[in-house]
């Protein structure tokens, strides 16, 4: 009854004369309201307070297109509420049954051409989502979005935690934008971004001592660009879209749909503490699965020659030690990365298949996503961008027995590369392929939207490891950033876990690692991907710890509930995931000083847990260690370290 009460009070305040119209819409527990706002010059805004608190001041909507201009001289006309509460399962993610609980609000406007466009909020305990919908205007049955307004205006106390979004056509072999560039952590809003194009989703902002706020979209698809957030202009950031530089030009930077149509959700996820960031399903509740898939695609972990030897692995001798290290480990896969059609060929990668599954081991096959967007020679390529070709080679994989693909190098944003993605997934689940994504964007919503969407890059991963002695050095820090920002809003492609303290084919030589094996078998758990490809190698059966080893055949891939136990972005993070029956919590510190923590675990209470963690040479070890009644657990993390509890 407390939510009809509201939209009554609202619907009569629609009525009286006043200086502005305003729309309020609260969240189940009343804690998160939205005010939807059009003002006496007729240019709509919304706000978002929680617990009493600005989390969002005054911020623009609306958009311009095509048809009509819908950011000004309009005209709220009315609201319809109406309450879901939905309960579905979805593998994948961080979480595996899901309630979904919201308030949804219509709100309409017209614009000085009496043109509609519904605002639809959805507002839940610490989440909003919101869209753009257009009816069809008459004979036109399509438009084109050559502008969104839609931004977000924070308190003046607010710092960031946000990533740059590079130049187009530049680094290795002009294959960039790829979301690999670096954070910065507690920075001010004024700071510029670095290439000058504002910052990637997602984007973490500390309101002060109020609380946290993360943004991002989903639900992006064939039918609309990729978007990023402007730089900070006159206390605003903005809703960006691709640059017209992108895939070397190739497509336009405004999306366009046909009418009737939605833009996709913006979402915000809002709290007072960092739990809600790093808890939110917000990117896949509000989104479906775009087809059924008649297969079972099978989850589990992989080895992959290419992160430690590189380029001069992908050989038929070096590919069977990768396949017997999978076989010795119990891992399901192993990745065969780029130049294997050159350096294998297809007649010796039918035997090397066949060879694979008999030690139990299923094959991914790495593609090029082109060749016209960037100057990659790596083969194949040119094959998984043409839907002719494409399907040719899927049924060849399909024939083989291939389990599935792991595609590289695209190139922006645009809509024309969405699309790519979608028809690569799509074509791939008629082959019972699935689809790892590498260098590119981040998934919104994939998850849920494709059944055989596996994983994408789209951050500074494990291979920048071993190109640059200053990413070693920054590991831990950005490793403590991902649960709060990347991997809060979709599955995280990493490939990382090392055991080599040196990280080249001989583990004696190029960059060294500074973290210590229990920070490495941590992210094995931070992390989360649905199939994880680990950066060990064959000399790992010999040198690296047992304890290690074994830690890796039984640790799971997929989990049902992932909490947050404490933690702050780029300086440590306790994060608990299950599995099963069976939880598992690591922590890790990036700071120089040791980590004391005092953490109450009410999922060990009065029990006796398996604990890793590092000793005083910053070796790893593996103890039994009980737990009082009331699940209080003391322990100290050193710098550059990890722990992890197994109950």
């Amino acid at each position: 009854m407390k939510n009809k009460f509201l939209t009554a009070v609202i619907l009569a305040a629609l009525t009286l004369p006043a200086a502005a119209q305003t729309v309020v819409v609260y969240s189940p527990d009343s804690l998160l309201n939205v005010a939807i706002t059009c003002d006496v010059d007729g240019k709509p805004h919304y706000s978002v307070d929680y617990n009493g608190k600005a989390m969002l001041e005054q911020s623009p909507l609306g958009m311009q297109t095509n048809n009509g201009d819908y950011s000004k001289s309009m005209k709220l006309t009315s609201n319809v509420g109406k309450q879901i509460d939905k309960s579905y399962q979805q593998s994948r993610i961080k979480a595996s049954d899901i309630t979904y609980v919201a308030n949804e609000e219509v709100v309409s406007f017209v614009n000085a051409n009496g043109q509609k466009m519904d605002v639809i909020f959805r507002v839940s305990n610490n989440d909003v989502a919101f869209c753009y919908t257009l009816p069809r205007d008459g004979e036109q049955g399509s438009v084109t979005i050559n502008e969104e307004e839609t931004g977000y205006r924070f308190p003046l106390h607010t710092t960031t935690f946000l990533t740059p979004q590079s130049d187009a056509m530049i680094g290795w072999k002009r294959t960039k934008p790829s979301y690999e560039e670096e954070y910065k952590a507690d920075a001010p809003m004024n700071s510029p971004s670095q290439y000058g194009h504002g910052y990637t989703f997602p984007a973490l902002f500390k309101v002060g001592d109020d609380g946290w706020v993360l943004l991002s979209e989903t639900e992006v698809s064939s039918r609309y660009c990729g978007s990023r957030l402007s730089d900070y202009e006159d206390g605003v950031y903005t809703i960006a879209f691709p640059m017209a530089e992108e895939n070397n030009g190739n497509g336009t930077s405004a999306p366009a749909f046909s009418l009737p149509g939605s833009t996709p959700w913006r979402t915000i996820t809002v709290g007072e503490t960092l739990h809600p960031i790093v808890e939110t399903t917000i990117p896949w509740d509000v989104v479906e699965p775009l087809y059924d898939t008649k297969h079972d695609y099978k989850m589990g972990k992989g080895t992959w020659s290419w992160i430690l030897w590189q380029d001069e692995s992908i050989n038929y001798d070096d590919q069977v030690k990768y396949i017997n290290l999978a076989a010795a480990m119990g891992f399901e896969y192993v990745l065969i990365d780029n130049w294997w059609d050159l350096n294998i060929g297809k007649e010796r990668m039918a035997e090397l298949i066949k060879y694979a599954q008999s030690q139990g081991v299923d094959v991914f096959l790495w593609y090029s996503s082109s060749g016209y967007w960037n100057d990659i020679v790596q083969g194949p390529i040119n094959m998984m961008d043409n839907s002719i070709i494409r399907k040719r080679e899927m049924d060849w994989l399909q024939s083989q027995g291939v389990k599935g693909i792991k595609v590289d190098f695209f190139g922006g944003d645009k809509q024309e590369t969405m699309r790519l993605y979608e028809e690569i997934l799509s074509d791939a689940d008629d082959h019972g392929l699935m689809v790892i994504f590498h260098g590119c964007t981040l998934p919104r919503g994939w998850e849920r939207m494709y059944p055989n969407f596996v994983g994408s890059e789209a951050v500074l991963a494990s291979e920048n490891l071993i190109f640059n002695q200053h990413y070693c050095d920054e590991e831990a820090f950005n490793a403590t950033l991902h649960p709060f920002i990347r991997n809060a809003v979709a599955t995280m492609e990493f490939g990382g876990t090392f055991l080599n303290k040196r990280l080249n084919r001989g583990n004696d030589g190029g960059t060294t690692r500074r973290t210590s094996d229990v920070f490495q078998l941590a992210t094995a758990i931070l992390f989360q991907n649905p199939i994880q490809n680990f950066a060990i190698a064959p000399n790992n059966l010999t040198d690296a710890p047992q304890v290690c080893l074994d830690f890796l055949k039984e640790v799971p891939t997929t989990w049902d509930e992932t909490r947050l136990i404490e933690g702050y972005p780029g300086k440590y993070v306790v994060l608990a995931r299950r599995s099963g029956n069976q939880w598992y919590v690591v922590a890790i510190n990036a700071t120089q000083e040791d980590l004391k923590l005092n953490l109450d675990l009410p999922m060990f209470a009065d029990s006796v847990i398996s604990c890793y963690s590092d000793d005083k040479a910053m070796q790893p070890q593996q103890k039994p260690l009980k737990v009082k009644a009331n699940g209080k657990v003391s322990l100290v993390v050193k710098p550059q370290g990890g722990t992890v509890l197994i109950k």
